[in-house]
C-alpha cells in the first residue's frame, strides 16, 4: 500500500505523471478514479464532482478521499490544477478575431506573426531532440503505418501521409469521409502503428482514432500540443509542437514542419530501399503526366 503524498503536485503535469507511475500501487477505488483523471483531463474542470464519480463508476467521497491522499485538503484543490491547465490556454476564436480587427493595418502584425512562427519552431526543435528519433524507430518497425488528423490538424496528417508514402506504400490516411470512420479503423492490427495529430480543442475523432489503435494494440504516436492531451496520455512517443500565433487562429506551422522532420529521420532510416522506392515514385508521377515538364532550351 502506497504511503499518502505529503506535498502536493505543483502542477497538472506532475500530478499526471506521479498517477501514471504509481497507478498500480492504487486501490481498486483509487485506480478507478485515478483512470478518468488520466483519460478525461478535459472534462474535470466543466463537470461536477458527482458527475465526474458517477462517469468513473466511483463514489464522490472516493474522489475526495484519492485528493487527500495526493496532499490536497480536498477535491476543489485538485480540480484547480485542471482549472488552470485551461486558464492560461486559447482564447476563443471569436474573442481574438475580434482584437485582431481593432488592430487592423498595424505594422506590426506581420512581424508578430513572424516572430511566433520562430518561436514555436525553436521550442518544437527543442521538445523533440529525443522523442524523435524514438517515433521514427517505432513507425519503422510496423508493418503498417496508419496517420489521421482532423479539421484544422488534417493538414498536418497530410503532409505527413503523403510524403512518407513517396517511399513507402504501407502508410495509409485515415479519413473517415461519410462517417466511414469506425469501417477504417477495423483495419487496425497488433502490430501496426498509428500517428494521431491534434492540437487543444481536441477533436473526438483523434481521441476515437487513438482508442480504437490502443483497443487494437497498435503502437501510438501522438504529435500535439501538450503530454497531458487527451492523445498523447496513453501514447508509446509524443512529438510536441507549439501552436501558439497572434492571430485568431493556433497555427499548424510548427507541426507541419516537425511531420517533416519525422518523414526525413524515417528516409535516412530505410536507406537505399528508400532511395530506390523514391526514385520509382518519381519516375511514374513525371511519366503520368502529374508535373509540367521543365522547359528546355
Amino acid at each position: 500500500m502506497p504511503t499518502e503524498v505529503s506535498m502536493p503536485p505543483q502542477s497538472l503535469d506532475e500530478l499526471l505523471v506521479h498517477l501514471r507511475e504509481n497507478f498500480a500501487t492504487l486501490s481498486t477505488q483509487f485506480q478507478g478514479g485515478a483512470r478518468y483523471l488520466l483519460d478525461h483531463p478535459q472534462e474535470i474542470p466543466i463537470l461536477s464532482m458527482r458527475k465526474i464519480a458517477a462517469n468513473a463508476g466511483v463514489q464522490p467521497a472516493t474522489l475526495v478521499r484519492l485528493a487527500q491522499f495526493l496532499g490536497f485538503e480536498g477535491w476543489q484543490g485538485l480540480r484547480e490544477l485542471f482549472v488552470e491547465s485551461i486558464r492560461g490556454g486559447p482564447q476563443p476564436y471569436a474573442k481574438r478575431a475580434k482584437k485582431l480587427v481593432r488592430e487592423s493595418g498595424s505594422s506590426r502584425m506581420l512581424t508578430e506573426m513572424l516572430d511566433a512562427q520562430h518561436r514555436n519552431l525553436d521550442l518544437t526543435g527543442a521538445n523533440n531532440a529525443e522523442s524523435m528519433p524514438q517515433a521514427a524507430d517505432l513507425l519503422s518497425a510496423a508493418p503498417n503505418v496508419y496517420v489521421a488528423g482532423f479539421r484544422s490538424c488534417y493538414p498536418i496528417a497530410f503532409t505527413l501521409h503523403y510524403v512518407y508514402r513517396l517511399f513507402r506504400p504501407t502508410v495509409h490516411l485515415i479519413r473517415g469521409d461519410a462517417g466511414t470512420l469506425e469501417m477504417e479503423l477495423r483495419a487496425l492490427t497488433a502490430k501496426d502503428a498509428v500517428v494521431v495529430v491534434s492540437f487543444a480543442p481536441y477533436s473526438q475523432e483523434s481521441i476515437r482514432v487513438a482508442d480504437a489503435a490502443r483497443e487494437a494494440g497498435c503502437r501510438v504516436v501522438a504529435l500535439a500540443d501538450s503530454t497531458v492531451a487527451p492523445i498523447a496520455l496513453h501514447a508509446d512517443c509524443t512529438l510536441l509542437f507549439s501552436i501558439d500565433s497572434p492571430s485568431f487562429f493556433p497555427s499548424i506551422t510548427a507541426g507541419v514542419a516537425a511531420a517533416e522532420a519525422l518523414v526525413e529521420q524515417l528516409l535516412a532510416k530505410k536507406g537505399k530501399g528508400a532511395i530506390k522506392a523514391l526514385e520509382l515514385a518519381e519516375g511514374q508521377l513525371h511519366q503520368t503526366g502529374a508535373y509540367v515538364p521543365a522547359r528546355r532550351g
